[in-house]
């Protein structure tokens, strides 16, 4: 029996920050089409379905628990927007070099943070 190489796994690679904005992309893209869909499809059945049902829609996004779900979905937001303009500039052939790459994949998520603060620093002062 031929020796094969073996296929790179966990216990192998060092963890980095890159994988990490990786798992946070594909995290954060699939808590938006979930969570992000169910919220969207309730505002919709409410502003349909009249006063009284978007009244208490509101109620529920206004409480602190809609108040988080409404925080964490902007926040998955700018992540998966930065980690998706990280990956289209690597895409395009740049940032590959390590010190770049390493320093994006700790800058995308922590200007995420940066986003979500300041756009949540916008809407509650209106």
């Amino acid at each position: 029996m031929k020796t094969r190489p073996l296929s790179p796994h966990l216990q192998i690679w060092r963890w980095g920050p890159h994988m990490l904005v990786s798992i946070l992309h594909r995290a954060t893209g699939d808590g938006m089409a979930l969570v992000g869909l169910g919220v969207l499809v309730w505002w919709l059945g409410a502003l349909a379905s009249g006063p009284e049902a978007y009244a208490t829609f509101q109620a529920a996004m206004g409480s602190p628990i809609g108040l988080v779900v409404l925080v964490g979905l902007s926040w998955a937001f700018f992540t998966h927007l930065m980690s998706g303009l990280r990956h289209f500039v690597l895409d395009i052939g740049a940032g590959y070099e390590l010190t770049t790459n390493r320093f994006w994949s700790i800058a995308s998520p922590a200007i995420a943070v940066l986003l979500t603060m300041a756009f949540w620093a916008v809407m509650l002062t209106k």
